[in-house]
């Protein structure tokens, strides 16, 4: 056995400090094979231990809420299926943010891959996937290959293993330059009295592998997705694992099949760190101890030590607890879809765990330390105003002025942030299943409940310049828009499940804006009662192959869950024939700060991001689900990114119907009223204006009727006089950035 040495520490990713805790721990000295465990379940991306202190902090619990946080996914009730039974909607994101960057297609792959297994193991049938990428300037270098090969990982895994991928995010930013972003996102449904979780208990119960076999790839990628990028970035390569989703379709089927029996006591995914996490998982859920005999193990490599099956994080596995006497049943199902089976070990009553290989005993490690009392750290971060300070936000002075309203919607359409993706979900199968109601392009995906009248609304946002320029404004914001999104298709926001992406908390102002930015979450998803349920926490996104420790604008992805009663009155963006009468209601308008148009057409990343009244954002998202559910809007679209002219553009692209609009005589900003980014916004179409401002009158919202819909050219009145562009050209603008950099 090797001997620990310093530098065989630090190469495991331990600070002196946390090796003088091992020792401890265990009262001697460790081997390599303890020292490998211990790595990877205190890395951050176990362990968690920059951010627990400060995730127990946000709110969990709601009436509908089964399971919130702790589990491989969040489980919230979703009313009863065709049959009376009672339904559960299972969800949840995670990163693989690291492995992306080195191999884009098997990082972004294996990332789908997770995520499906996180939701299946609780018993649930995947019905659709989400994501949000982001990705730096389009001409660096690395770019465009890093977003052909990120988006063709997530078709080739979702589209091979049957479930739709229904929608997303895409952005850009030079702050992922040397370190892009892939959160992903799966939904599932299950029966509620029919969900597994991962507690090994009962003393002497068999534990069982089953899936793919154990090979050498993936190793230490916990610990490397726990760090910065250096210049070594092409020697992690062999850390990424490789997926196979005919392999993850197989083990669906048969986990449900089994799961059909009352054979399992306990299930747990095999994701980072591999067999370690989820025995450890297992066992410490259940209170229990586990022992694993490594000959038993799997392996598809010739060699292979106890040490390296550990680590390895090969895909498409998953550990089980079976009941006594449970273990042909299940090993004919595992067999019949050509699925390794084998029987590795039993749960203990020693609060232990212990390996043994080739007869001799290889660790012995007490759970306690590797999980429940792994290290927590609270972080130093700098207060808010010294945050604005150092992030150099400061109140947005003098502005350009827009002289010519269509002609600046036009060229913000062709930009990297506004353009069309549909370049991107052409390649995502969307409709397999066949009960996807609603994809890509509008407010949110909806997915129907098969056999009832019920759907799923699921969307993805996060703007992450507000959060670098105030994390509190900008985590507020990231909730407020799911919330606003969930609204604007006629469903009700039920919960949020996360992946927040961030630098190194060991700096001071880092730090502060994850503290901020998970404030921001708290009040909002409290204020619209909208419950953090799952999540993950992916930090050390910078790059010091990029010069100068480049870290990522902060990055809190949230991905929000709500529920349609009947599917029939679900809303779309489309405007949906002339004549109809354009309404905006909710917040005012006129925020510039952190706008896209002062970014991208004058090149200011400059001012306070819109601030988010959560009342207001309440109040506002109520109202519009009341007009749909009453048939009184023809067509409902979210505001945000661009402001009112890019929504009104998005609308009349989605119908191919122009529309006529008029800025109010009271307004002296074209550029304010048009671009601005308010937030609580929602533009509205109907038969008749006045039944809509009435409904937000009485609800205390701002309402302005703006024009109509009608011909072939979006249309603006305003005090910099008349300006119009024909859909067909903002339709050539929107899809020609992908189709032109695609192709250059």
């Amino acid at each position: 056995m090797s001997e620990i040495t310093p530098d065989v520490v630090e190469a495991h990713g331990l600070s002196p400090e946390e090796y003088e805790r091992v020792l401890r721990a265990l009262g001697r000295e460790p081997n390599l094979v303890e020292l490998g465990i211990f790595s990877v379940m205190w890395s951050e991306h176990c362990s968690y231990k920059s951010s627990r202190f400060h995730l127990k902090k946000l709110p969990t619990e709601a009436p509908w809420v089964i399971c919130g946080p702790g589990e491989n996914a969040g489980v919230i009730d979703i009313g009863e299926g065709p049959d009376g039974t009672k339904l559960a909607a299972i969800f949840k994101m995670e990163s693989h943010n690291h492995p992306s960057y080195i191999e884009p297609y098997q990082g972004a792959a294996t990332g789908v891959g997770g995520i499906l297994r996180d939701v299946f193991t609780m018993g649930a049938r995947p019905v659709a996937n989400m994501n949000a990428l982001r990705f730096g300037r389009p001409d660096h270098p690395k770019m465009k290959h890093l977003v052909k090969g990120v988006v063709e990982g997530i078709g080739g895994y979702g589209n091979c293993v049957g479930v739709p991928t229904v929608g997303g995010e895409t952005n850009f930013h030079k702050a992922y330059d040397g370190n892009i972003l892939v959160n992903a996102m799966t939904v599932g449904v299950a029966d509620a009295d029919k969900i597994f979780y991962s507690a090994a208990t009962g003393v002497g119960n068999p534990i069982v592998y089953v899936g793919s076999k154990t090979g050498r790839d993936g190793i230490h990628g916990a610990t490397m997705a726990s760090a910065d990028f250096g210049d070594d970035i092409e020697e992690k390569r062999p850390t990424v694992q490789v997926g196979d989703p005919f392999v993850e379709k197989l083990l669906i089927e048969a986990c449900l099949e089994l799961m059909a029996t009352d054979a399992i006591v306990a299930i747990q995914d095999m994701g980072a760190a591999g067999l370690t996490s989820s025995s450890v998982e297992m066992a410490t859920n259940g209170k229990a101890g586990i022992r694993l005999d490594m000959d038993m193990v799997p392996c598809r490599e010739e060699g292979m030590t106890p040490y390296e099956m550990m680590l390895s994080e090969s895909q498409e596995r998953m550990l089980m607890v079976l009941k006594p006497g449970k273990e042909a049943m299940a090993q004919e199902i595992f067999t019949k879809w050509e699925l390794d089976f084998a029987v590795i070990g039993e749960v203990t009553d020693t609060r232990h765990m212990v390996l043994t290989f080739g007869g001799e005993v290889v660790c012995d490690i007490p759970l306690g330390p590797l999980a429940a009392d792994a290290p927590e750290y609270e972080r130093p971060y700098i207060g808010r105003e010294e945050y604005a300070e150092w992030a150099g936000t400061t109140p947005l002075g003098d502005v350009p002025e827009s002289t010519d309203v269509a002609g600046d919607l036009r060229k913000l359409l062709a930009t990297p942030d506004l353009a069309s993706r549909k370049w991107i979900w052409e390649q995502y199968d969307s409709q397999v299943g066949a009960n996807t109601l609603q994809k890509s392009g509008g407010d949110a995906a909806v997915v129907r409940i098969h056999g009832t009248k019920k759907a799923l609304a699921i969307t993805t946002d996060c703007t992450p310049r507000y959060c670098y320029a105030d994390p509190y404004e900008g985590g507020k914001q990231a909730i407020a828009e799911a919330y606003r999104n969930i609204s604007a298709v006629g469903a009700t926001p039920l919960a949020v499940t996360n992946c927040l992406n961030f630098g190194n908390p060991q700096r001071p102002e880092i730090m502060a804006q994850f503290v901020g930015c998970l404030q921001g979450m708290g009040d909002a998803c409290r204020a619209l009662d909208f419950p953090i349920v799952s999540g993950n926490v992916s930090l050390y996104n910078e790059s010091k192959a990029t010069g100068g420790g480049s870290a990522i604008l902060p990055t809190p992805a949230i991905g929000g869950v709500g529920l349609m009663e009947d599917h029939e009155i679900m809303a779309t963006i489309a405007f949906k024939a002339p004549g109809h009468q354009i309404v905006v209601i909710g917040g005012e308008s006129g925020h510039l700060g952190q706008s896209l148009y002062l970014r991208e057409l004058h090149g200011r990343e400059e001012g306070p991001p819109p601030p988010v009244g959560l009342d207001l954002a309440k109040r506002a998202g109520e109202t519009v689900r009341q007009l749909i559910a009453d048939g009184m809007v023809t067509a409902v679209h979210d505001c945000s990114d661009g402001g009112l002219a890019v929504a009104l553009a998005e609308m009349a692209l989605a119908g191919n119907i122009g529309c006529a609009v008029a800025m109010p005589a009271d307004r002296t900003s074209p550029a304010a009223f048009w671009f601005g980014e308010d937030q609580s916004r929602y533009v509205v179409t109907a038969a008749e204006a006045e039944p809509i401002l009435e409904a937000a009158e009485k609800a205390g919202l701002a309402a302005i009727a703006l024009g109509e819909t009608g011909s072939e050219t979006v249309t603006f009145r305003s005090l910099a006089g008349e300006s119009n562009v024909d859909i067909a050209d903002l339709r050539e603008a929107s899809d020609s950035f992908f189709r032109d950099w695609m192709e250059a």
